[in-house]
């Protein structure tokens, strides 16, 4: 399993990196692996305010479908228009050219209730072990 280590992770497995006045965010590699092959990722729309914890998009796998909750509450700026025709990319690339949306953060200091990439690491092991 892969992580970003400039990363903050979720106990949902959603992964946040905040850049400046801006923070991307997408599903982790543990997540992509667990979905398997992603067919189909809905997005939000720009403009779009969601808080921490709630369904921002919902990614879709020839065997389920998950919800995404939003590491960080904000305000969408941008979403990734290349997961409509390749949403492999996701599977392929989940740090990279498999993000899911970008955002103005409402609340920096909510990163504080995130993973870091050790803790992250930590927390996967134990839910594997666990199975």
């Amino acid at each position: 399993m892969k992580v970003d280590k400039n990363c903050r992770y979720t106990e949902t497995h959603e992964w946040v990196r905040v850049e400046g006045d801006l923070a991307t965010g997408g599903i982790s590699d543990y997540a992509q692996s667990q979905l398997s092959d992603v067919t189909y990722v809905e997005l939000p729309v720009v403009g779009d305010v969601f808080d921490q914890g709630e369904v921002f998009a919902t990614a879709e796998s020839a065997k389920t479908a998950a919800d995404c909750y939003m590491p960080i509450g904000g305000e969408i700026t941008e979403v990734n228009e290349g997961l409509a025709a390749s949403p492999g990319l996701v599977n392929e690339d989940p740090f990279g050219e498999g993000w899911f949306v970008q955002f103005t953060p409402s609340e920096l200091a909510e990163l504080d209730d995130l993973m870091t990439p050790e803790e992250y690491q930590e927390y996967v092991a134990q839910e594997e072990g666990g199975h």
